[in-house]
């Protein structure tokens, strides 16, 4: 008989069963897209506020930092408080940095509230998550139960991202926080009403977390989101702030590394990274991110090429919505059949280098919109397939301590490191290709030749032909390392392979001792 004073449910017991799943999945779609930086409105945030876009990528890599930093902490804080009293302080304080965001002018005020909020949020998305991972996956499958947890996510990121840019287009970039800030709000009342005022189990005390490390973490890699995001406006190490940022990301990461080996209750569990699957999984994640950092190189095409508004730009993110769902669908399928992951995580980055091959010849000066729907599938079916493959095969055979121990790394990694490193070194590689084809287009025009007038009418042609060779360049450059990519998936054991390589060497090593043996004898 369960004691009465804990629920590891979230509703009260009056509440029916099909409405407490209605309730859990109104919570999810409505937070999970909530974010303090929507990457669609950042034209409309600098345009108006007139700081530097520098500042609100910054701002957005920030915020995935905090939801790395909420996740080694979030399972003892759920046990701390009861569950209604967290869950409605959380929407109470997002609903508070919702208005802070829509009212704040000074670029650090918006990266703090960046850090807060996704932190805050993700310790509110853990309550809602774990019974859904129970509906989802009652036979313990992680596998099937990402096939159908990703595609329902990354769904709900896009469709959230599209609508919030169609709102701050037509009423303002501002109204989209007032409004976050009123939902947050009544899903507060919705909370106060339905969710139940006691614990999930025996409540475990706060002081055993390392809020030092906590701190050390937030300060390290938001310094790293800093250099990824002002390098090449302060052009890298030639600017002492890079320099100055860079020297204290690594000191303070340093100091986390070593500061958890003192620990009896370690923030961060760095041991699982001596592991061959976590290792090549992250490898993979950061191959993973080569890919999606191409969506920086397709932006200056659309925007800077095509013209294209906002809107229409986010609504190229929705035509990736079929690929989401069939990779869900050929997971699920993979996964109940207990195939080898090898051959998925292969068709995953095969149809990255499908959307790669795609843009290469894509990059024309004039491209109907349609064209764009099949290239934006391969980027879906790619990008879900191995956000689902992966991430299973990083966090295979981990025991649940371990996974919420290093989970938040593994987050960042994924979702800021790898794409963040990529976007830096493509953003400086385009401009530094775009400069050389406007050298190596020069040399068809001279005065002898060409009039000024005749210059200045055909200079827009001129820079976007120097823009469109440094692309077809850049993506050239990352077909010639996605073969390399496929070849390392097609040939890596996986944990299995090697187990038959090591027998058929220890094999090979008796038959040679036996062989010595008898020439000895004879």
């Amino acid at each position: 008989m369960q004691n009465n004073r804990y629920n590891k449910g979230l509703f009260e017991d009056w509440v029916p069963k099909p409405v407490q799943l209605l309730l859990i999945l109104a919570f999810i779609i409505l937070l999970f897209p909530m974010s303090s930086i929507y990457v669609g409105n950042l034209s409309y945030m600098v345009g108006e506020t007139g700081q530097m876009a520098e500042y609100f990528m910054w701002a957005n890599f920030a915020g995935t930092v905090g939801m790395g930093a909420a996740m080694p902490i979030a399972f003892r804080v759920k046990l701390a408080f009861k569950i209604r009293d967290k869950v409605v302080f959380i929407l109470l304080l997002l609903a508070l940095f919702n208005y802070i965001m829509a009212t704040a002018e000074h670029p650090i005020i918006i990266v703090l509230i960046s850090v807060l909020m996704n932190f805050f949020k993700m310790l509110a998305l853990i309550e809602f998550m774990l019974p859904i991972m129970m509906i989802l996956n009652p036979d313990g499958n992680r596998g099937k139960f990402y096939a159908m947890f990703y595609p329902f996510i990354l769904g709900i990121a896009q469709i959230g991202g599209y609508l919030v840019t169609k709102e701050a287009n037509y009423k303002g970039w501002e109204y989209v926080y007032f409004q976050s800030t009123v939902i947050c709000l009544v899903l507060a009342i919705v909370a106060l009403i339905f969710m139940h005022k006691k614990y999930f189990d025996k409540p475990l005390p706060l002081y055993y977390i390392d809020w030092i490390s906590g701190l050390l973490f937030i300060i390290s890699f938001s310094l790293l989101a800093y250099v990824l995001s002002f390098g090449k406006q302060q052009d890298w190490f030639t600017s002492e702030k890079i320099l100055v940022a860079s020297i204290l990301s690594v000191v303070t990461f340093l100091i986390l590394f070593i500061r958890q080996k003192t620990l009896k209750y370690p923030f961060l569990s760095f041991e699982i990274f001596s592991r061959s699957n976590v290792k090549h999984g992250m490898l993979m994640l950061l191959m993973l991110g080569m890919f999606m950092a191409l969506s920086s190189v397709q932006n200056i095409y659309t925007v800077g090429i095509q013209n294209y508004d906002p809107i229409h730009n986010g609504n190229l993110n929705m035509m990736m919505l079929p690929g989401f769902i069939v990779a869900g669908i050929f997971a699920y399928k993979w996964f109940n059949a207990h195939k080898p992951i090898k051959y998925y995580i292969f068709a995953g980055f095969a149809s990255m280098m499908l959307y790669s091959l795609l843009m290469y010849f894509y990059m024309v000066p004039e491209l109907n919109y349609e064209r764009w729907y099949l290239p934006m599938f391969f980027k879906g079916f790619g990008m879900c397939s191995l956000f689902i493959s992966a991430w299973f095969y990083t966090l295979d055979n981990l025991e649940i301590g371990e996974m919420l121990a290093a989970i938040g790394i593994v987050m960042v990694w994924r979702t800021f490191i790898a794409i963040g490193i990529f976007s830096a070194i493509f953003s400086w590689f385009q401009y530094q290709f775009q400069i050389e084809s406007l050298g190596n287009l020069a040399i068809y025009y001279d005065g002898m030749n060409l009039s000024q007038q005749n210059v200045m009418t055909n200079l827009k042609s001129i820079q976007f032909n120097a823009i469109l060779a440094a692309n077809k360049r850049l993506i050239g450059y990352v077909l010639i390392a996605g073969i390399g990519v496929l070849f390392y998936v097609i040939t890596h054991h996986y944990g299995k392979d090697r187990y038959v390589l090591v027998k058929l060497r220890e094999l090979t090593d008796a038959t040679k001792r036996e062989f010595r043996k008898e020439k000895k004898e004879d």
